[in-house]
């Protein structure tokens, strides 16, 4: 089920990477978006995972404390008997009045669990896509979500929000890669992708990814495990050859809310 709601309206140093692109002339009119990538682990903190508490305000609130224009959200629970029945998607966008868009990957506990994207500008065109895999019993269905957002007046971005295979082996990882890379390839508005890849730089997935997109850092800080993080697997990139330029990285060190750390990065749209 797709659905979609307009509404009106130094610890740091250790998790944050940052990443400036000097010499570079923008316009002081050229539009800079805050973007946001966040696994919010059906928004179930880590350490309350026996007693299964859902916290959906402090998710609510590392969200809000960014400030950001877009953001892609993944492992979201709609109406999941294990999230009390509520759909974390509408709630999300409720409380930090943004537009939102839910792409159901598969149903799970009596509900819908996927990814979602939360925006402050107004969004169309919403489209989900069936990402590939393998025929490994344990591989779950994953899924490419994209929106068209009115950053300004008469200036539209495509914002696409995915989570990748997780399973150890990179087989299905990197058939939904390639998808991806197909998905987008004719796109014509400026693009920006985000997610969890559960894929490391320098790994295949990754590479495949880097054909069509530039990430915005190659030297990223950790994002998971929240405690002694010694891996990138969530990642910001936009397709090549489009107007983005990288103002700043950062992965914020957030270490209760969710098992995986968010990340921002902003961007600078030239005109």
């Amino acid at each position: 089920m797709k659905k979609f709601l307009l509404l009106a309206f130094g610890i740091a140093a250790l998790f944050a990477c940052s990443s400036r692109v000097n010499n570079i002339k923008t316009s002081a009119k050229s539009p800079s978006i805050r973007v946001m990538s966040y696994n919010i682990h059906h928004a179930n903190p880590p350490s309350k995972a026996k007693e299964g508490t859902i916290d959906l305000d402090v998710i609510a609130k590392v969200i809000e404390q960014q400030h950001p224009d877009l953001v892609a959200l993944q492992e979201v629970d709609v109406n999941t008997n294990r999230s009390g029945k509520i759909n974390e998607a509408v709630l999300l966008a409720q409380k930090l009045k943004m537009n939102f868009y839910f792409s159901k990957a598969i149903n799970h506990d009596g509900g819908e669990y996927g990814v979602a994207i939360l925006s402050r500008f107004p969004i169309t065109n919403q489209q989900t896509f069936q990402l590939p895999k393998n025929g490994d019993a344990k591989a779950e269905q994953r899924v490419l979500a994209v929106v068209t957002a009115q950053v300004e007046r008469d200036v539209f971005i495509r914002f696409a929000s995915t989570h990748l295979d997780a399973q150890k082996s990179d087989d299905n990882r990197i058939l939904q890669a390639n998808e991806i890379n197909k998905i987008t390839k004719g796109e014509r508005l400026p693009l920006i992708l985000a997610g969890d890849l559960n894929a490391v730089p320098g790994s295949e997935t990754i590479n495949i990814l880097d054909t069509e997109f530039n990430r915005t850092c190659t030297n990223c800080g950790f994002t998971i495990p929240v405690l002694k993080p010694n891996k990138t697997i969530d990642h910001i990139g936009f397709k090549k050859g489009r107007p983005f330029i990288v103002i700043s990285n950062e992965v914020i060190p957030e270490t209760y809310a969710s098992d995986h750390l968010p990340i921002l990065s902003v961007l600078q749209l030239k005109k």
